[in-house]
């Protein structure tokens, strides 16, 4: 009996590789002959390059870049065999790196994720694998794109300053040195974000608050993003400002887009692909997968719903477990989860339920391990 294990992280809690193995354990308990594979999954954000090194034991490999605020940060990134580099926008350009009273939308750069795909074609890359989320930038990938060499000029024929904000007074873009690397390279942007880079949808209306742009900071940097993309337009001849996606982490989709030629696709696809989670499933008796809340959202291309598409296409039966479940969660069962189950066996505190997560992954998985043999025995 071959059971696959297929789960993102628990935020806060465990990361997806952690999971997968309290998941493990639970069903070692009740069935110790079971074939166990593990393939850690992540949706693009945060997690996703120790989700993908974990299934395809590449190589981890780390470098000292700039944060979002400018300061030295080390971030890490993966290296797999095949001459692929998976670069999470987070390590460089999080949010999670910046305290909240120092976060800063109009000065933001994501300079660090350029100097990354840097290292990344240094090392020989031949495709790059980009995670976009959790940033804490609002430039239009306009710092990333300063870091491969591409110069923003103001009517002085000065570099701009970092940020979107900077981009209001931009006169001219030279792309002498844009690496020429980057012209034979693929690059595959992980996002399920679909919006573009300006308008009430944009970059700026949509993710700026979170970043903590006030309403007046808001309409600038839209502005701003706009005046950007009305440049590219003359100089590439191509706008991609309302391409879906463009007005991921934000706005680096744009960049991405019109400079390097990258392709979107849901960051839930580019990792099952990349851990050959369809290989493995084919032949299985059952898939478990899950995240840290489940509810109505999940199907908006979370983790589960990518491991639920897989396991239709080798018609396998896929069964969630989730730190908990939200309203509405029953409809996971119309879009390929045969059941979900919460870790919580009773009353506690979210802090409680994060410092026990893995006895608790670990008793769940067995008593669901146990109910699926009851079953099978059954029908036999």
């Amino acid at each position: 009996m071959k059971i696959v294990i297929a789960p993102d992280s628990f935020k806060e809690s465990l990361s997806a590789p952690e999971v997968a193995a309290a998941i493990a354990r639970g069903i070692k308990r009740a069935a110790p002959d079971a074939h166990i594979i593990c393939i850690p999954m992540a949706d693009g954000g945060e997690g996703t390059v120790s989700a993908v090194l974990a299934a395809t034991q590449g190589e981890s490999r780390s470098h000292t870049v700039q944060n979002a605020l400018g300061a030295p940060i080390d971030a890490t990134w993966g290296w797999l065999p095949n001459q692929t580099a998976v670069i999470e926008m987070a390590a460089a350009g999080g949010l999670e790196h910046i305290p909240a009273a120092m976060r800063d939308p109009l000065h933001a750069t994501s300079f660090g994720v350029g100097e990354l795909m840097r290292h990344a074609l240094d090392a020989g890359a031949t495709h790059i694998v980009l995670g976009l989320g959790g940033s804490a930038t609002n430039d239009a990938g306009a710092g990333m794109l300063q870091a491969l060499g591409l110069r923003l000029l103001n009517s002085e024929g000065k570099d701009l300053g970092p940020g979107g904000a900077a981009l209001k007074d931009l006169a001219s873009i030279d792309s002498r040195g844009l690496d020429t690397r980057l012209n034979n390279i693929r690059i595959t942007i992980a996002s399920d974000v679909n919006n573009p880079l300006c308008g009430p949808k944009g970059a700026s209306a949509i993710f700026g608050p979170q970043k903590g742009a006030s309403s007046e900071q808001i309409t600038l940097l839209d502005n701003a993003l706009s005046h950007f993309a009305d440049l590219c337009l003359s100089h590439l001849g191509t706008d991609q400002r309302d391409t879906p996606g463009a007005g991921s982490a934000g706005g680096l989709g744009f960049a991405a887009l019109a400079w390097l030629g990258a392709r979107f696709r849901p960051g839930v696809e580019v990792v099952a692909e990349i851990g050959g989670l369809a290989e493995a499933a084919k032949g299985a008796s059952l898939i478990i997968t899950g995240e840290g809340r489940m509810d109505a959202q999940t199907l908006l291309g979370k983790t589960p719903m990518g491991v639920a598409k897989v396991g239709r296409s080798v018609n396998v039966p896929v069964i969630a477990i989730a730190g908990s479940l939200g309203s509405d969660y029953q409809a996971l069962y119309n879009a390929g989860i045969q059941a979900a189950f919460s870790v919580v066996s009773g009353p506690c505190t979210l802090q409680e339920a994060c410092a026990d997560a893995s006895r608790l992954l670990e008793d769940r998985a067995q008593d669901i391990m146990r109910l699926w043999l009851c079953g099978r025995r059954h029908v036999i």
